[in-house]
């Protein structure tokens, strides 16, 4: 079946779009910690004081006397401030309030976000109808759809944790990776390679492209997590002195394990799925459920680490940094596999098409 030529081309227009859009958000998440967040907190800690002043005014003794005055009313509460690293998880504030209230930075980063994202799914929806199949046949499909993915993970977290501090490391991350493929491993729309043409292939690498999106994102947070942490314990240490903006704006280390640990909680599952109905695929296209190729090994080694993560952050011992290091190698593993193993390494699965 031939290539859907307008499709492929609007494809490719809403992917340059998302983008484009994605870098505007960067941008937009930049500037709030550049101009908002310094604002809002100075704002905060000027109306604290100016409250407690006030709640000692007219304040009389213990023990009024006879001639004492009706008593003052009692002082309006103090306000709450929001976290600094955009994560409150006491607030009970709706999302487009709690929107509102972070700020038109906030505001127009989120709003460009959730545009970027509409833009790329369109993007990777396109593509798949100008193909006639599922769009993630070779290696340039297969990082846009991650991404897309990616992005639209964080979004949920943006709306499940408030996290808007996290968005210029996870967007950024995105938009780099997007340009990427864009730039240097882009593949015209053809068909598949007959080893590809199966429904397992809706099957198995939808699994491991939602998987991935959601490691992708874990990454992030695990890199962040770990200068956070060194910066902080240096500080702590007398080793620097401390004030730096960016780190003492971002969540607490505290909450970005959380967010970490959720993640790949979340994306494990999917990845155990998408190596069996791997296996299964295999016996069908091959006879055998497993041969030892080097992208099916591998697969498995990321898997083995993964699983060893979840196993240490559930150990009292390895929380922390030593969970994060076990975290990122996972991922290590995860990129190996799809870029240097499938690409350059003669197997099975060698058909990542970069070079189509």
């Amino acid at each position: 079946m031939s290539v859907n030529l307008g499709f492929a081309s609007a494809s490719n227009d809403f992917l340059i779009a998302a983008l484009l859009i994605y870098s505007l958000a960067v941008l937009a998440f930049a500037g709030d910690f550049a101009f908002g967040r310094p604002r809002r907190a100075a704002a905060a800690e000027a109306a604290v004081p100016a409250v407690a002043q006030l709640a000692t005014v007219g304040a009389g003794p213990a023990t009024a006397g006879p001639d004492a005055g009706p008593a003052e009313p009692p002082a309006p509460p103090v306000p709450a401030v929001p976290a600094a690293g955009g994560i409150a998880p006491g607030r009970r504030l709706g999302l487009l309030p709690a929107i509102k209230e972070a700020g038109p930075w906030i505001r127009l980063a989120v709003t460009l976000s959730a545009i970027g994202m509409l833009a790329h799914l369109t993007a990777v929806i396109c593509r798949g109808v100008a193909v006639h199949r599922a769009p993630w046949g070779n290696m340039y499909e297969f990082i846009t759809a991650l991404t897309c993915v990616a992005a639209i993970f964080f979004g949920y977290v943006i709306v499940r944790y408030r996290a808007w501090a996290l968005g210029v490391f996870v967007m950024g991350a995105i938009v780099i990776c997007l340009g990427l493929a864009e730039t240097l491993i882009y593949t015209a729309p053809g068909p598949l390679v007959p080893a590809l043409q199966s429904y397992w292939l809706s099957i198995h690498v939808t699994a491991m492209t939602l998987s991935s999106g959601i490691f992708f994102v874990a990454a992030v947070l695990g890199i962040m997590y770990l200068v956070a942490e060194r910066y902080r314990k240096r500080v702590a240490a007398g080793k620097v002195e401390g004030g730096n903006g960016l780190i003492d704006r971002i969540p607490s280390a505290a909450q970005i394990d959380k967010l970490t640990y959720r993640a790949v909680v979340f994306g494990f599952p999917i990845w155990t799925f998408g190596v069996i109905a791997g296996a299964i695929w295999a016996d069908q296209a091959w006879g055998r459920y497993w041969g030892w190729d080097p992208v099916e090994t591998w697969a498995f080694i990321t898997w083995v680490i993964y699983a060893a993560y979840l196993h240490a952050r559930a150990t009292a011992g390895w929380r922390g940094a030593r969970a994060h290091y076990i975290q990122l190698l996972g991922f290590a593993s995860l990129v190996t596999n799809m870029l240097i193993v499938q690409v350059f390494i003669t197997g099975m699965h060698s058909y990542a098409g970069v070079n189509g």
